[in-house]
């Protein structure tokens, strides 16, 4: 396989090894290239050895002097140097099956890469996997290995996913720990079907893979108001997300009693659907699994509790509102009124937007649309300013779900509108109002 070079890094040592853009990456140190794995692993000796076909057709080789990890300063068409691999599976839960029609393009590819997992933590189901890929990771040793699992039961994850390999691509995931992969797992879990002592199993197999599985993360399902002709699903009820807490508590604490760590843990989602207390900063260990909505209220409230021991009330006036998803409105309801009392002159309506976009059942932040902003905002008062979770809107920060932009919700709502990261320091300042904490001598 040959990968076409794009361009190349002015100064850098492929520059001045005389690599030239149009050129064809064949091999580096006798290791064919094939992707973006192959080459940042491969490119980080001092010397190496570069096979190219040449932009008249030529094989040649060039040798390349280099810092060990200096980037060799090459640039390819795509950061993976090929296509994204499509997901082979037909999960029960698929999120993107439930989409409304008419979204843009992207939101409707599934994607199941294992790249993306080691560059941008995505989760895989090693469905896609052969064996070569597994031993290609091993040899590079590259972790971690963000996996879901959804159940240990092959059986019963080929029914969830139904695809032939997702009952013996679980032996994929036992080959990886006994390598001393580190892994990271989730469960998605659906009422009746992998929850109970289905979720009691998995939890069980995976703690006997820990250290390698250094967490496992149980997600309720999300469920759209567009499932017609889909597996029957329905949420969970709060007695049956006491159940699930309950189940994965006696795991956990036995775990920690006998390992040191909690290693399993309920999603926020869990927490707010059984009506129970978020857990404190110390039940979270290491927060492995923030990209999964473990942990991420309890260490935004950490956060807000450390910064607010080194702020003074200097006077603030200050009258603003906050919208988000139905989910986490009442916890933030208690978090503002925390920094209320510090700055008595703050006033800040929380407003919990209903997902009419996608259903009454999706509640979390990151799924509310501009559509639904508006509608559910126009005439009610805003202040001086609207503060939306940053998660509403796509990693470029330009988008809703809906193709809607903070420029549309700005001019239909008469305000001006500022997104906030899921950092306490960060909510704090957008509550102050202060644009960047250097204003601030701390």
């Amino acid at each position: 396989m040959a990968v076409q070079i794009m361009s190349v890094v002015p100064g850098s040592p492929a520059d001045r090894a005389g690599i030239r853009p149009g050129e064809m990456l064949l091999e580096i140190n006798q290791n064919t290239i094939e992707d973006i794995l192959d080459y940042q692993f491969y490119m980080t000796d001092r010397k190496l050895k570069i096979n190219l076909l040449g932009i008249d057709q030529a094989a040649r080789q060039v040798t390349v002097h280099k810092d060990e990890y200096e980037e060799l300063g090459l640039e390819f068409e795509s950061y993976l140097m090929d296509k994204q691999h499509h997901c082979k599976n037909k999960c029960i839960f698929c999120f993107v099956d439930q989409m409304p029609p008419g979204m843009r393009e992207t939101l409707y590819f599934k994607d199941d890469d294992a790249r993306l997992s080691f560059l941008f933590g995505n989760y895989i189901t090693l469905t896609n996997m052969e064996q070569k890929d597994i031993d290609r990771i091993i040899k590079m040793h590259i972790s971690p290995v963000n996996i879901s699992v959804h159940t240990m039961n092959p059986d019963l994850r080929q029914k969830i996913m139904l695809n032939p390999k997702a009952a013996s691509s679980l032996d994929y995931l036992r080959q990886l720990a006994r390598a001393g992969i580190k892994i990271n797992t989730q469960l998605v879990l659906c009422p009746g079907i992998n929850d109970g002592e289905e979720l009691v199993r998995s939890l069980k197999e995976l703690g006997a893979l820990y250290p390698s599985v250094e967490s496992i993360a149980a997600v309720p399902v999300g469920l759209t108001k567009y499932r017609d002709g889909l597996f029957p699903l329905r949420p969970y009820t709060r007695e049956e997300a006491r159940e699930v807490i309950r189940t994965i508590h006696d795991f956990s604490d036995n775990f920690l009693a006998r390992e040191g760590v909690r290693m399993a843990y309920p999603a926020d989602e869990f927490f707010l659907k059984a009506q129970m207390p978020i857990p404190d900063d110390a039940y979270y260990g290491e927060y492995n699994q923030l990209e999964n909505g473990v942990g991420l209220l309890s260490l935004l409230r950490q956060e807000l509790t450390d910064a607010l021991e080194d702020w003074e009330d200097d006077g603030v006036c200050r009258r603003i509102s906050l919208a988000t998803g139905e989910a986490a409105a009442d916890f933030l309801r208690e978090e503002i009124g925390r920094v209320k009392q510090r700055f008595p002159g703050l006033d800040c309506t929380v407003y919990a937007i209903h997902n009419d976009y996608f259903g009454e059942n999706i509640t979390v932040a990151g799924l509310v649309t501009a559509t639904d902003l508006i509608r559910q905002l126009k005439g009610k008062e805003l202040g001086e300013e609207l503060l939306i979770p940053g998660v509403m809107l796509r990693h470029e920060q330009d988008k809703f779900l809906d193709d809607g932009t903070i420029e549309d919700v700005q001019q239909a709502l008469g305000v001006s509108v500022r997104t906030v990261d899921n950092d306490g320091t960060q909510f704090l300042l957008a509550l102050l109002g202060i644009e960047d904490d250097a204003e601030y001598a701390w």
